[in-house]
C-alpha cells in the first residue's frame, strides 16, 4: 500500500512530499489519516529543539485519527474501523512495561519520533493499543478527534496522576494546546479551577469552558502573583493548602512560576516542554511536604476514558481546533513557532 506524507530533511528545511510503501506485519494495521494534530512537540522537532529518534527525512505528527484500511494477520478484526491512534504506544514486554513503567518504555513507538507520522495519507502502526471508536462521533468528524491523542489524553493523564478530587484547588499555568483540556477535565472532576495565562482572548474563552477564575499574569512578578492566586482562591472559600497544579504552557516562564506557586502539601505536575534551565530551591518540596511529577504522554489504557469525556460533552473541542489542508503545512509550522495559532490545527489529507 502507497503512502503519501509530508517530510523534512533537517531542521527548518521546507517539508517535501514523499511516497513510500507500507506492508502491515502480523500485528500491525495501516490506518487512512482523517486528521493530524500539530502539536508544541512536531515544532519543536521541526526547528530543531530537540532530536527525534528516528532519522531524517521524517514525517511527522503524532495526534492522529483514521480508518483502518489494511490489517495483518493477528488483527482482521479491525478492518473498517474507526480509531485513534495513541500518540506513544509501548512494547509491553520490556522490563519497564512489566513493571507498570510503560510511559518509559524502551522499544515504545510514537509516531512522528520512532517513525513516520500522521501528516500523511496512511500510517503503519502497531495494532495492539488502538482506541477503536463508536460509530456515532456526537456531531464531531473524525478528523477533529484526532487531538485526543495527546492533546487530551496526556493532560487527562496528568489529573489522574495528581489525584485531584471533588472540591481539590487546580490551577492550569498555561491555557493553550493542552491547557483548554486540562481545564475542562479538572473541572469535570469537580475542582474549583484557576486559569493562568499572558493572554486576555485565550482566558476570556476558557472562562466558558470550566475555568472558574483567570488571572492574566503578562508583566506580573511571581511574588505578586502569587499573592493574587492566594487571594483569588481563598477569597471563593478554598483552602490555601494542597493545591494540585498543572503546568501546561511548556514555558520557562511557565515552570519557574508554577513552581514558585506549591504551598504546603501541594502538587505540581510538569505537563508542558521546554528546553529552558531554572534555578530552584528543590528544598521547597522538602519543606513544603509537596510533590512533583513530570508527564511523559498517556498510558493506552486511559484513552477511553478520555474519548468518553469528548462524546460526553465533558470536554468540548471545537472552540479550540481548526481544520487545514495537509498542504499547508509548511505556513502552518511557520505560524506555530511564532505563536499565531489561536486553535490546535489539525492537518487534513486529500481525500
Amino acid at each position: 500500500m502507497r503512502a503519501r506524507g509530508f517530510a523534512y530533511a533537517e531542521p527548518t528545511a521546507p517539508f517535501r512530499a514523499i511516497e513510500y510503501d507500507l506492508e502491515p506485519a502480523a500485528d500491525e494495521v495501516i490506518v487512512k489519516v482523517a486528521g493530524c494534530g500539530l502539536c508544541h512537540t512536531d515544532v519543536g522537532f521541526y526547528f530543531g529543539d530537540v532530536a527525534p529518534r528516528a532519522n531524517l527525512p521524517l514525517v511527522l505528527g503524532h495526534e492522529i485519527s483514521g480508518v483502518v484500511e489494511a490489517t495483518g494477520s493477528e488483527y482482521s478484526s479491525f478492518q473498517g474501523a474507526q480509531v485513534i491512534v495513541p500518540s506513544v504506544m509501548p512494547c509491553g514486554e520490556c522490563a519497564h512495561c512489566k513493571a507498570g513503567c510503560s510511559n518509559t518504555c524502551v522499544r515504545q513507538f510514537m509516531p512522528g519520533n520512532d517513525g513516520h507520522g500522521g501528516f500523511a495519507s496512511r500510517i503503519k502502526v502497531p495494532a495492539r493499543y488502538l482506541t477503536r471508536l463508536p460509530s456515532n462521533l456526537a456531531g464531531y468528524d473524525l478528523a477533529d478527534l484526532s487531538v485526543i491523542a495527546d492533546a487530551v489524553t496526556t493532560p487527562y493523564q496528568s489529573v489522574q496522576r495528581s489525584g485531584l478530587t471533588a472540591g481539590d484547588v487546580a490551577i492550569v499555568v498555561g491555557t493553550g494546546g493542552i491547557g483548554t483540556y486540562g481545564v475542562q477535565i479538572a473541572k469535570a472532576v469537580g475542582a474549583y479551577v484557576l486559569a493562568l495565562d499572558i493572554d486576555d482572548a485565550k482566558l476570556e474563552r476558557i472562562r466558558s469552558h470550566g475555568a472558574d477564575a483567570v488571572f492574566n499574569v503578562r508583566d506580573v512578578s511571581v511574588k505578586d502573583t502569587r499573592k493574587e492566586v492566594r487571594r483569588l482562591v481563598t477569597g471563593a472559600g478554598m483552602p490555601d493548602f494542597a493545591w494540585k497544579i498543572f503546568e501546561m504552557s511548556g514555558s520557562g516562564a511557565g515552570q519557574e512560576l508554577a513552581y514558585a506557586l506549591l504551598p504546603a502539601s501541594g502538587t505540581l505536575a510538569v505537563v508542558g516542554f521546554t528546553m529552558a534551565k531554572l534555578e530552584l530551591r528543590l528544598s521547597n518540596l522538602m519543606a513544603f511536604d509537596a510533590v512533583c511529577f513530570g508527564n511523559w504522554g498517556c498510558t493506552p489504557d486511559l484513552y477511553p476514558a478520555a474519548v468518553e469525556m469528548v462524546l460526553s460533552g465533558k470536554v468540548d473541542l471545537k472552540p479550540f481546533i481548526k481544520r487545514h489542508a495537509l498542504d499547508q503545512i509548511q505556513p502552518l509550522f511557520a505560524a506555530a513557532h511564532r505563536g499565531e495559532l489561536t486553535e490546535r490545527a489539525i492537518l487534513v489529507p486529500a481525500a
